[in-house]
Parts: C-alpha cells; sequence; structure tokens
C-alpha cells in the first residue's frame, strides 16, 4: 500500500470487523490487482493463494438466492466477504454501502476500483446500472 488507511471505530474505539475500511482510491486498485493476481504482488505471495481460492469458489447460490435480500444479484453467493457472480468472467467483488466498490474480473484481466457516496445506502440502489456497466467495459476490454 502507498498510503495509510483510516478504519471507523465505535465509540469506544473499537474499530468494526464487518466495515468502515477508507484506503485511498490507488490502494483499492492495488490490493484488487493483488487478489486478481491469487494472493501475489510483485512475485511475491502476500495472501495465501488457498485463500484466495476460497473466496473465488464463492459460497451457496442456493442459500444466497432464498434470503430475498439481493434480487440485483441472481446467480451471485457471498463468501469471506466478497461477492461472487458465478459469471463466465469469474468476476467477484468487494462492496461498500453507498457504491464504494472493488470489481476484479479474472477473464478480462480487469480491476476497478471505485469510490463513490451514493445517497441510499445499499448497493440494491444501483447495481442494476453499476454492475452492467462493469460487465459491459469487461468485454470491451476483451475485444480484439
Amino acid at each position: 500500500m502507498e498510503q495509510d488507511a483510516a478504519i471507523a471505530v465505535d465509540s469506544q474505539g473499537t474499530p468494526f470487523g464487518g466495515g468502515g475500511l477508507m484506503p485511498t482510491l490507488r490502494d483499492m486498485a492495488r490490493f484488487g490487482e493483488m487478489m486478481r493476481l491469487g494472493g501475489k504482488w510483485k512475485g511475491k505471495q502476500i495472501v495465501p493463494a488457498a485463500a484466495i481460492a476460497d473466496i473465488v469458489k464463492g459460497g451457496g447460490k442456493a442459500e444466497f438466492a432464498k434470503n430475498g435480500v439481493y434480487p440485483t444479484l441472481p446467480g451471485w453467493s457471498y463468501r469471506n466477504q466478497w461477492w461472487v457472480s458465478h459469471n463466465a468472467h469469474g468476476a467477484y467483488m468487494a462492496r461498500g454501502i453507498h457504491g464504494q466498490a472493488i470489481y476484479i474480473d479474472p477473464k478480462a484481466q480487469m480491476v476497478i476500483a471505485r469510490f463513490a457516496s451514493h445517497p441510499l445506502a445499499g448497493n440494491v440502489n444501483f447495481d442494476p446500472t453499476s454492475i452492467p456497466a462493469y460487465h459491459a467495459l469487461a468485454l470491451h476490454l476483451m475485444k480484439k
């Protein structure tokens, strides 16, 4: 990472475990690229490859669909704080509640880091435009 990140804490100073990490956009992109490369950065294994493989395989799609909370993510699953598309590109992403995202498309060799401040909390408010845009960009990059 190039710069220190901030993390949200509660009134006692305890960091939140499930969110509130605030890196720079460039560092988000670097982290996404390290994930895309199977946990490697500049040839050095930073995160165990097995941990990345466990994330990328995703969770149970049927169980995810049963919860009914994410109608904008048909066919997706959730695993280890990552959202897994199970699409033909093997795309997966980290998502913040107001639109922040790291979208990784291994097939297109693409990482998108996104800062956002959508006024409504919850990705359901922008998934219908953001996710197709990410995939369209991947398809465009793959054209010869």
